[in-house]
């Protein structure tokens, strides 16, 4: 039998190489931080290249080994030039955190060709194309790794507000998760996935603007901090969660998406 450590718990990512997408703003930049904090070499990935710069000098003033990549979800050609530039500057990637996300915003009848194919290629198209290409490459490598998928507890539970589209494709998500899972078990590749409620991000601060307080709403009435997801993100990549793969935690304060 394996010798564990009593608890089998660590949240040391040394030697681990991450890729986060979405790195420019709320969560994801919170995610880079984190694992940056827990020894894990990152590639922080987002199209606006000033703020990826802004976190890269933030992040080396710590110590950590980081690396800013231009990256566009909705291109097939940048997605594969980030993991080339990522793997030939930090490593083999064995943590990916699909974060990058869009919302729609707008009533289904409503929206243009152009942003059902923006929505859906940053959500769901191009989180697809990047699992498969890392994993490839792991396969290759026969390394074990770690992906995280962030959804919504919109993809479980659509309100009726002009956010059809992004209900779709997050849910969409979770089921990318449970069937690569699957697929890639055998190579020691766990994925996961991530369903925030209402937490403070730019995406968020949109929907205030357009609706108004809804943290009244809630039990708690509070819009919750991107912190708050620290520990479950670090389950996921952990060596603690080796066995777990193919689910999500929905994570949503009692905010009542049910």
């Amino acid at each position: 039998m394996t010798d564990y450590p009593l608890p089998n718990v660590s949240t040391d990512l040394s030697g681990q190489v991450a890729l986060v997408t979405g790195t420019t703003s709320g969560l994801g930049r919170r995610f880079a931080q984190v694992l940056a904090a827990c020894g894990a070499k990152v590639a922080i990935t987002g199209r606006r290249v000033e703020r990826l710069e802004e976190l890269a000098a933030e992040l080396r003033e710590t110590g950590a080994t980081v690396e800013p990549i231009a990256l566009d979800m909705r291109d097939n050609d940048s997605i594969m030039a980030c993991v080339e530039q990522a793997e030939k500057a930090l490593g083999t990637i064995t943590i990916l955190v699909n974060n990058a996300g869009i919302p729609d915003a707008q009533r289904a009848h409503k929206m243009s060709n152009q942003l059902i194919d923006d929505v859906f290629d940053t959500n769901l198209r191009g989180p697809f194309v990047l699992s498969c290409e890392i994993a490839r490459r792991l396969i290759a490598a026969e390394l074990p790794g770690r992906m995280v998928n962030i959804s919504s507890v919109g993809g479980f539970h659509y309100a009726g507000n002009g956010a059809a589209l992004y209900s779709i494709t997050k849910s969409g998500i979770v089921r990318m998760t449970e069937a690569l899972a699957v697929e890639w078990a055998r190579y020691n590749i766990n994925v996961n996935a991530i369903a925030p409620g209402a937490f403070s991000s730019e995406m968020m601060d949109g929907m205030l603007e357009r609706m108004g307080d809804i943290s009244q709403h809630f039990p708690r009435k509070r819009i919750c901090d991107p912190a708050q997801m620290d520990s479950t993100l670090l389950y996921f990549v952990s060596p603690a969660s080796e066995a777990v793969t193919g689910t999500y935690i929905k994570i949503d304060d009692g905010q009542g998406s049910r």
